[in-house]
């Protein structure tokens, strides 16, 4: 095990859960590693359920096109922790190196003491370590898990928060309801700073509401302060400012002209008094963001589907993400029809026949995995159980490459294949696909 993976490990041990919400501990933390949290280039903080990575991903392509340096901390990571940590320098962003890394690190579990403290909340104090003392322009601070009581909110003076789609997920650490769940998210929101908002749920937005007037926040929201839209093959951007017709994003799927909206709006209210249209432009066709409605380029398991067979990879994991993912594949579905079917591992903590479900109709067939190296994910067996719950018919497997076996056998000519439920899953699927993963 590397000097890296042995400090991580270690790490692990700190506290008996995984979870556990407050941000007591990377307070006294990030005290005693002299406040790297108050010393962080201007930060523009992003929570919501789902969407956070591709509007960070558009941002970080906007801001790095028009010269700006960028740090980006996201979570989890797909195969590697360094893509956690992503360092802004003279060659675009990068991940932090091993070297970097076990130096951060080590200075956190010393300034610790062994004290009770979770892997997110000791490691992003070490991200901040690594943010402070690294020059940038910005940083793109991506929450964990909710908001209010997430690590990464002990910063008090982001530049600019932003709200994505806001749906029901980890209900036994938010909130039953989608208001309680958008109230603890909201909840980055901080006095006399902007905040961003995608289009949300009823509930959502006044919860948001709520929170902003409470905190004097001024809100930038979706369809009334701008608006994005697809308009024959083009992006069409519009705020009171300006009216912008770009290219489609890179990304594909409807919901990323929303995400694209919102990174523009990002952009521009913060470094843009004008339109900035060349950065922008070329912000929407650099973006990069594995295991978002990826099709995977040519590799070792297509060799084992049809010739003509499409993969696709996704790590999305609750209901909103999956309602998301059936709008995009039917839009495929309208220009090339095929078969959808999908290979699908999840963790336990997850409503699996809720993201079943958007599928019913959809999806032809589904084949169910464990997801290698999770005690805590669903066994294929359970999984498909769920899969049938909501309608669809299913058949577990124990590997990926079985998976797709049973995918090809299931239909005798081309097939649009969908490995989604999780990250942890998408993973493997580059290990074994032999696939590099677009972090830059």
């Amino acid at each position: 095990m590397s000097d890296c993976g042995a400090l991580l490990a270690r790490l692990e041990t700190l506290h008996p859960k995984k979870i556990d919400l407050s941000l007591d501990r990377v307070y006294r933390l990030a005290v005693a590693l002299g406040d790297p949290h108050k010393r962080l280039p201007a930060t523009i903080h992003v929570a919501g359920t789902n969407g956070k990575g591709s509007v960070i991903a558009f941002l970080e392509a906007i801001l790095t096109a028009a010269g700006k340096r960028v740090h980006v901390f996201t979570s989890p990571h797909i195969r590697d922790f360094h893509e956690r940590i992503r360092l802004g320098g003279p060659a675009g962003t990068k991940p932090i190196t091993d070297d970097a890394l076990a130096e951060i690190l080590q200075r956190a579990e010393t300034a610790n003491k062994d004290a009770p403290i979770t892997f997110f909340e000791i490691t992003t104090a070490a991200a901040f370590l690594a943010f402070s003392e690294t020059p940038a322009d910005v940083l793109l601070l991506e929450t964990g898990l909710g908001g209010r009581l997430d690590a990464t909110n002990i910063i008090d003076n982001p530049a600019l928060t932003i709200l994505t789609s806001i749906s029901v997920d980890h209900t036994s650490f938010l909130g039953d309801s989608l208001f309680e769940i958008a109230r603890e998210k909201a909840g980055i929101l901080k006095q006399n700073v902007a905040c961003i908002t995608a289009d949300q749920p009823a509930a959502a937005r006044l919860a948001i509401e709520t929170r902003a007037a409470e905190t004097g926040t001024a809100l930038l929201t979706s369809g009334r302060d701008w608006m994005a839209q697809e308009q024959q093959g083009r992006m069409i951007y519009q705020s009171e400012e300006v009216l912008l017709d770009l290219p489609l994003p890179k990304l594909p799927g409807r919901h990323q002209i929303e995400n694209a909206g919102a990174a523009i709006t990002a952009a521009r209210h913060m470094l843009f008094p004008h339109d900035a249209v060349e950065a922008i432009e070329a912000g929407l066709a650099n973006v990069r963001w594995p295991a978002r409605l990826e099709r995977l380029p040519h590799g070792t398991l297509h060799r084992l589907v049809h010739s003509e067979s499409e993969i696709w990879l996704d790590g999305g994991h609750n209901p909103g993400a999956a309602s998301i993912l059936a709008n995009a594949l039917g839009d495929l579905e309208e220009r090339v029809s095929r078969p959808l079917h999908l290979i699908c591992g999840m963790m336990a903590s997850k409503n699996a026949e809720g993201f079943f479900s958007p599928f019913k109709g959809l999806a032809a067939f589904v084949v169910t995995v464990s997801i290698p190296g999770e005690e805590n994910a669903y066994g294929a067996d359970e999984l498909a159980h769920h899969a049938r719950q909501a309608g669809l018919s299913a058949e577990p497997a124990s590997s990926i490459a079985e998976a797709l076996r049973i995918s090809s056998s299931a239909a005798p000519g081309a097939a649009r294949i969908l490995i989604c439920g999780s990250l942890y899953l998408a993973g493997h699927v580059y290990a074994e696909h032999g696939a590099a993963i677009l972090t830059g």
